[in-house]
């Protein structure tokens, strides 16, 4: 499994391309801005996205997606069915408040809880982390049927959490997503974050002080 970051936008979201090792097949997962960095990227890296999946449906991990899905008609645009709304609605897309430019998409796929996408040798599964916003999801990648990597969105970040301020957001669904989805997985499991640096399962246990004081 590899996983390059790319930090895009005005607020150096991660854009993360997920691709099985020795296969061109990929995964952009939020891309929240720069999408000719993004498109260049991924030539440079001769990878082919098959997917592009949204966390969650702030502009700051979807201002690329439109122009993404342009310049790859084949890939899906997955999201959770409770976000998808903010594709198409620059209100709920928080795009007026940060002052980044929204153009609606339509998604290919909705995502709920459970479902799983297939990359290669690897397993994406969707896990419905609510609490930053009502479809937040992190999305779990199993390598011959173990957890290799989370990427969490912005429900767990290194030595922080999402924020619960926004139209939809909840603090305590946000805690309780985080112990008993995230925490549940092997402490090894590699954490992507959507703003940050990575971290670990076990490491954000022991060290996060919002999860140690909530």
């Amino acid at each position: 499994m590899r996983v390059f970051t790319l930090n895009v936008g005005p607020l150096q979201a991660c854009c993360h391309l997920l691709a099985p090792d020795g296969a061109p097949d990929a995964a952009v997962i939020d891309p929240g801005g720069d999408a000719e960095l993004i498109a260049e990227q991924l030539r440079y890296r001769k990878l082919a996205p098959r997917y592009i999946i949204l966390t969650h449906g702030h502009i700051d991990h979807t201002e690329a997606v439109a122009a993404l899905k342009r310049a790859y008609p084949e890939a899906l645009v997955c999201v959770h069915e409770a976000d998808a709304p903010m594709l198409r609605d620059k209100g709920a897309a928080l795009a007026s408040w940060i002052g980044i430019p929204f153009e609606p998409c339509e998604p290919d796929r909705l995502l709920a809880d459970g479902d799983t996408l297939e990359l290669g040798a690897e397993t994406i599964e969707v896990m419905h982390t609510p609490g930053h916003t009502p479809g937040g999801i992190a999305l779990l990648v199993r390598h011959a049927g173990e957890p290799a990597a989370i990427f969490s969105g912005d429900t767990l970040f290194a030595g922080g959490i999402g924020r619960t301020d926004f139209p939809g957001g909840r603090y305590q669904q946000l805690i309780e997503s985080i112990r008993t989805r995230l925490f549940a997985l092997p402490e090894a499991t590699r954490v992507y974050p959507g703003h940050g640096e990575p971290t670990t399962v076990g490491e954000e246990r022991r060290t996060n002080p919002f999860l140690l004081s909530a």
